[in-house]
């Protein structure tokens, strides 16, 4: 028993890094499906860079999308900011506000990140979308010193129609190749790069000790933990209360519930200072001196905004 707790938190402490490593194998089984399966390069002037380029943005675009949608952060700050634009900058701490926005985008970027880089190691989605460039430029680079034949055939090289000989365009597929994976990996190590900045930077400026950051992290999981278990609890026993009174017909018991206001305290973001010993928004709301205990009472609907209130 010892040994299986020993091993669950273990895998519990490097869930991070399990998650990021399980991402990366979806990443690289999703690029080799793409290029197995349904890519099949044109080969033509006309058509390469467009089909190569959606190719290789296409994927990470919808991952990056992705990235928001799952971002509980992101819908913590962007739920009900249309009728109300403070939520986004609550207090006027702009500054706080682009941090916090940096921090759900560059979350966002992990997956998209991945996929340009497995995608641009591969090189087969950059050597259709370059080969179809006319840019003077780029025909230059890769057929320089040689005939004008290149220059005609350098769209079909990604296929085994080009009237090139087996040499010639094994060397063009090579260099388009040698490109590719130069590119994909300027962007793990210039990604790798910013993030060790963005953290050093980060904890350097932090005005609280390693072991209280380390202490909050721990807090917050362990809070969104019970809080789902509690609203798990506490939606069941509504549940249950409300069908008894249908099907008892009879008047419900009193529930004793959050009022609108109390759910937007604690929706809203918190930043961790050292000014105020909280941890989360829930802690500050629960110490409040102020804090309103009245009990939200039977909801009724606004029909200009569809939202409810007391």
């Amino acid at each position: 028993m010892d040994n299986l707790r020993t091993v669950w938190r273990f895998f519990m402490d490097q869930k991070s890094t399990i998650g990021y490593s399980f991402m990366a194998l979806l990443t690289v089984g999703g690029e080799r499906v793409f290029s197995m399966v349904s890519f099949q390069c044109p080969c033509n002037h006309d058509q390469n860079f467009a089909y190569g380029l959606t190719f290789l943005l296409g994927p990470a675009a919808v991952l990056l999308v992705f990235g928001f949608l799952s971002s509980t952060r992101f819908w913590r700050l962007y739920t009900g900011c249309c009728l109300n634009p403070m939520k986004l900058c609550p207090r006027g701490n702009c500054l706080g506000c682009f941090r916090v926005f940096l921090s759900i985008f560059t979350g966002a970027c992990v997956a998209p990140v991945m996929w340009l880089s497995v995608a641009l190691l591969n090189g087969t989605f950059y050597e259709c979308a370059v080969s179809g460039l006319d840019d003077n430029l780029v025909v230059n680079l890769f057929c320089k010193n040689k005939t004008l034949t290149c220059r005609e055939e350098l769209a079909r090289v990604p296929c085994d129609r080009s009237k090139l000989s087996s040499n010639e365009r094994m060397e063009l597929l090579l260099m388009l190749r040698s490109q590719s994976q130069i590119l994909g990996w300027c962007i793990i190590i210039i990604t790798a790069t910013v993030g060790l900045l963005g953290t050093c930077c980060k904890n350097c400026r932090s005005k609280v000790s390693y072991l209280q950051l380390k202490f909050r992290k721990i807090y917050i999981e362990k809070e969104k933990e019970r809080f789902d278990a509690f609203a798990l609890e506490y939606a069941t026993k509504l549940a249950e209360r409300n069908l008894q009174s249908f099907f008892e017909n009879k008047k419900p018991q009193p529930f004793p519930f959050p009022n609108h206001k109390a759910w937007e305290e604690i929706s809203a973001h918190y930043t961790f200072s050292r000014s105020e010993q909280y941890y989360s928004s829930l802690q500050r709301y629960v110490e409040r001196g102020d804090r309103d205990f009245t009990p939200e009472e039977r909801p009724v609907m606004d029909l200009e905004y569809g939202i409810e209130m007391n």
